[in-house]
């Protein structure tokens, strides 16, 4: 037993709908006796032949002809000749009875193969990587692919490697290009492999390591174990070994001569040492050619076959499957020689660390000199990219001896690794530290980054505990790096909605010193800590706390917000408003991320917006991976709560694509939240169940639910939306009630004013007057510029009395003037159009729902304006446009109950919507279906559907 995962082997094919709808095109043409030719193009291991295979099974019009694999260096025709075997044997069985040759064209092709059918089907040839057939044999494919007969169809699929795609004899046919699968189809094909639990993690990276590729996929299937794939055992390393890359990409290789091999190992282990770099150094790669003897224009031939592209400045593989190939597809002797020679030939004053990397690549063994000169030139400040950084201190670790330093060392290398985006192999290298060695010192620092990348993407209760672990023991020795963590530890709190343990986390603790000018460069300033961890061990203090200025912007925020989670907003009020004044003026992005939060909190919306744009701006010009999609979240937010629903879409999908790209699931996760915020708005039903969904399958089990929270009041405010009333209050309810189990403690309150209108609206009147008490009491903090205006809308909602809910609708709108926010603003001037419409003012009703239509349509919320559109033609306004079709023919009442009953609501639940009799539905309802000829709910349904998506109309 090898303890390997057994692989199945998949009969489908995963994603490649453009594929295979062009092969099935080339059916359809071959069923109606038309021929046709289709040439599928793919890098190896992306599944062009498993396709081949997938249409040869299906096809069913005629036979079906598969030539068998050519012999190296084939004879002329041989191709052709291999084709009519494959009649002969599918037919009779006997030998090919004609031979073809230079008097042979293509136009007898055809013919040829008709001699052994015995039917008048057109066959499909199937030929798998065409490009390995003689040149005579694959112009006469061309030629009759080109110029089909009429009065013998044929059907020609063929596959050929990418590079070849332009070959001149199949010039002029039609060609589809086999790309890398996307994540979901990798994922398919993943789980179908192993039919095992797949870690989360293990598996995002599994889809980074295969890179889309299907073979190199089932070769890491192949090779790790069941509790590998759990995430119960450490992944072996490398994950895709150089005989797995060599069996899939070797064909790409091994016809090159002996030199070109050697220059493109040369080129790829040039670029080792900097892996975010776009190709190696072009000059560093020919120089280091000349001097083991080799021309370059050995090159040329890896770039004709389109392995490698080289512009003068850089080598540039043709994908880094094919680099890692030419780097792990050769013995380790020969990579390490190939690092001594080039660092002989780099310039060591100029390019020190990188000369040192290649010194380092090129050992066997421990090296403690070697390695303390690779800390050294790695130190902050020296002109390098974070992640030479981390390979340089990565591999300062392998060559080191002592077991505290090089867990130290593989810690900072993971600090740099996560500041620069690549979580991963953060992980990876503290994967490989041996934490029951170390002492506090390196310990704490290690609980440090862990709990940092798990905060971003994992558990946050993990997190949080890792957190305050590392506070604990970084404490005695190191109080800027145990603040840190500290503060850390109140972000996954946060995140995880627990009030009590935000407050433990911001427990006061004595301050380090807050020097004269902090601020980030490429890292936050604890960065240098573990670089001196790695530099001198264990033996590293910082200076004793000191009592902190008394204006510090570090104890303004954590007495601040301590303040405000304990309920006294008023109290906390001035240590805020000194921490959002300050980053006016600051350039620190973490402190400028705390201003906005503190801004938040004091319901400066505004001030938010402002910061966390500035802290975006400082990032973005610093190249802050790690932080960049934390910003980018941060102030989508703010600018959905300040209306500018345009903004935040825009930097939510920004924040979406930067947090995938860093590895931060939880970022992800809060930016699919806040895109589903805005598609409720927008009425994109689709998207906002997409993103609520993608938010909530990260959220849940990682316990994010302020993220949670946030998806869950999209879905409700959806429905409201689309006239559910029953379904937004079954969401809202839970969220928003007093007592366990309710929603996340800074965004119940935001969605509060929604659970009031969908309870009233569905009946709930008592559990609404409840909510709106609760409300109240949080409105008077002043902690949201909206509430005072959305309050007087739900006093107007349960208000017992005309008078009284005339009172509060009008006082609503006099605040919304001063709140500027044109949706909520719309949303009370709708519901008071209803009201006034129901006490039969139709004249006050139309001048409100007008000037909703207007803020609507300005907010692009299209849905939002339609249902106000149907209340101003209840009112008898003429200018509103009716609907096409067949619903054109009924009231405005009854227009608004088809389409109550075709979301599914009952007689009551519409009833109740309406302000009605479940026996005036009814009788509306018997109208409806008289006039639009439909019999059941269910043809009501299809009917309205239709007419309100522009499909056809009875």
């Amino acid at each position: 037993m090898t303890g390997q995962t057994t692989v199945g082997s998949p009969c489908r094919i995963y994603g490649r709908t453009t594929e295979t709808a062009a092969v099935e095109a080339l059916s359809d043409q071959l069923r109606s006796r038309r021929g046709g030719a289709l040439l599928l193009a793919a890098e190896p291991g992306l599944g062009r032949s498993a396709l081949l295979t997938r249409a040869a099974d299906e096809f069913t019009v005629g036979p079906v002809l598969r030539p068998r694999p050519l012999p190296h260096n084939p004879r002329p025709y041989g191709g052709i000749h291999a084709l009519l075997c494959a009649a002969a044997e599918e037919w009779d069985g006997a030998p090919p009875r004609y031979a073809f040759g230079r008097g042979s064209s293509a136009a007898d092709l055809p013919e040829l193969l008709r001699q052994y059918a015995p039917g008048d089907e057109p066959p499909l040839v199937c030929v798998d990587d065409v490009h390995l057939w003689d040149a005579p044999s694959r112009a006469v494919l061309g030629a009759a692919a080109r110029h089909p007969d009429p009065d013998r169809p044929l059907g020609l699929l063929l596959t050929i490697t990418e590079h070849r795609a332009d070959d001149p004899d199949f010039t002029g046919l039609p060609l589809v290009r086999l790309g890398p699968l996307d994540d979901s189809a990798a994922t398919a094909l993943l789980h179908d492999l192993t039919g095992a639990a797949v870690d989360t993690s293990v598996r995002a990276e599994l889809l980074s390591e295969a890179e889309g590729n299907p073979a190199v996929l089932v070769a890491l299937a192949q090779r790790l174990t069941p509790d590998e794939l759990g995430g119960h055992r450490p992944l072996p390393r490398p994950l895709v070994d150089g005989a797995a890359l060599w069996a899939t990409f070797g064909s790409r290789l091994a016809p090159l001569p002996a030199p070109t091999r050697h220059l493109l190992l040369l080129a790829a282990a040039a670029h080792e040492t900097d892996p975010e770099a776009v190709g190696a150094d072009a000059a560093l790669v020919l120089r280091a050619a000349r001097e083991a003897g080799l021309d370059p224009a050995a090159l040329d031939p890896a770039e004709t076959a389109k392995l490698v592209h080289h512009d003068g400045h850089r080598v540039t593989f043709g994908s880094s499957l094919l680099r890692r190939t030419a780097y792990t597809g050769v013995p380790s002797s020969q990579r390490r020689a190939a690092h001594a020679l080039l660092a002989t030939v780099i310039d060591a004053d100029r390019y020190r660390l990188r000369h040192l990397l290649h010194l380092a690549l090129a050992a066997q063994g421990p090296d403690t000199p070697l390695a303390a000169d690779l800390v050294a030139a790695a130190a902050p400040g020296t002109p390098t990219s974070g992640m030479e950084r981390s390979a340089a201190l990565s591999r300062a670790a392998e060559l080191t001896a002592h077991e505290e330093a090089r867990t130290a060392r593989l810690t900072a290398a993971a600090e740099y690794a996560r500041l620069a985006g690549h979580s991963r192999t953060a992980r990876r290298l503290l994967a490989a530290t041996r934490d029951g060695t170390s002492p506090d010192t390196v310990h704490g620092r290690t609980e440090l980054v862990r709990g940092s990348l798990v905060l971003r993407d994992g558990p946050v209760g993990d997190a949080y505990q890792a957190l305050l672990m590392a506070a604990e023991r970084l404490g005695p020795s190191d109080a800027e790096a145990a603040l840190e963590a500290r503060m850390e530890a109140m972000d996954a709190a946060w995140a995880a909605g627990d009030a009590d343990a935000c407050l433990s986390a911001l427990a006061e603790t004595p301050l380090p010193a807050l020097p004269d000018d902090l601020t980030v460069t490429e890292a936050p300033p604890s960065a240098a800590v573990p670089y001196a961890l790695a530099r001198h061990g264990t033996h590293v203090r910082s200076d004793p706390p000191v009592p902190p200025p008394s204006h510090d912007p570090r104890r303004d925020y954590r007495t601040g917000l301590r303040t405000a989670l304990a309920g006294h907003l008023t109290e906390a009020a001035p240590a805020l408003r000194r921490v959002v004044d300050r980053a006016l003026h600051d350039d620190d992005p973490t402190r400028l991320l705390r201003a906005g939060v503190a801004a938040l909190v004091l319901g400066d919306i505004p001030a938010a917006c402002r910061a966390n744009a500035r802290a975006l701006a400082v990032s973005r010009a610093r190249g802050l991976a790690a932080l960049t999609p934390r910003i980018l979240e941060h102030l989508a937010y703010a600018e959905l709560r300040a209306g500018r629903h345009a903004g935040a879409r825009a930097h939510a999908q920004e924040g979406l694509r930067a947090a995938h790209r860093a590895g931060q699931r939880n970022v992800a996760a809060g930016q699919h939240a806040i895109l589903a915020l805005v598609a409720s708005v927008e009425d994109d039903a689709a998207a906002v169940a997409g993103h609520a969904g993608a938010a909530v399958e990260i959220a849940r089990p990682h316990g994010l639910l302020q993220t949670v929270t946030l998806a869950e009041w999209a879905s409700a405010r959806a429905d409201l939306c689309r006239g559910r009333p029953f379904e937004a209050a079954a969401r809202l309810g839970p969220l928003t009630r007093p007592g366990p189990g309710r929603g996340h403690f800074a965004v119940r309150m935001l969605a509060l004013p929604c659970f009031v209108e969908a309870a009233v609206m569905s009946g709930a009147t008592t559990e609404a007057g409840a909510a709106v008490e609760e409300f109240a009491r949080w409105a008077a903090q002043g902690a949201d510029p909206q509430a005072p205006a959305q309050l007087d809308r739900c006093r107007a909602l349960v208000a017992t009395s005309d008078d009284t809910a005339d009172a509060h609708y009008a006082l609503a709108l006099t605040r919304h003037d001063t709140a500027h926010g044109d949706f909520e603003r719309a949303r009370t001037q709708l519901l008071y159009g209803k009201w006034l419409r129901r006490r039969r003012r139709p004249a006050e009703a139309r001048n409100r729902l007008r000037d909703a239509l207007v803020a609507f349509e300005r907010c692009g919320a299209p849905a939002w304006a339609e249902q106000t559109r149907a209340e101003l033609r209840a009112t008898g306004d003429s200018s509103a446009p009716a609907p096409a079709g067949g619903l054109a023919r009924l009231t405005p009442q009854q227009l608004r109950i088809a389409r109550s009953v075709a979301e599914g609501a009952t007689n009551r639940e519409v009833a109740l919507c309406l302000s009605v009799s479940p026996r005036t539905v009814d009788h509306h309802l018997r109208n409806v279906f008289a006039l639009l000829g439909v019999r059941s709910r269910t043809e009501l349904s299809r009917l309205v559907h239709h007419a309100e998506t522009g499909g056809a109309q009875p």
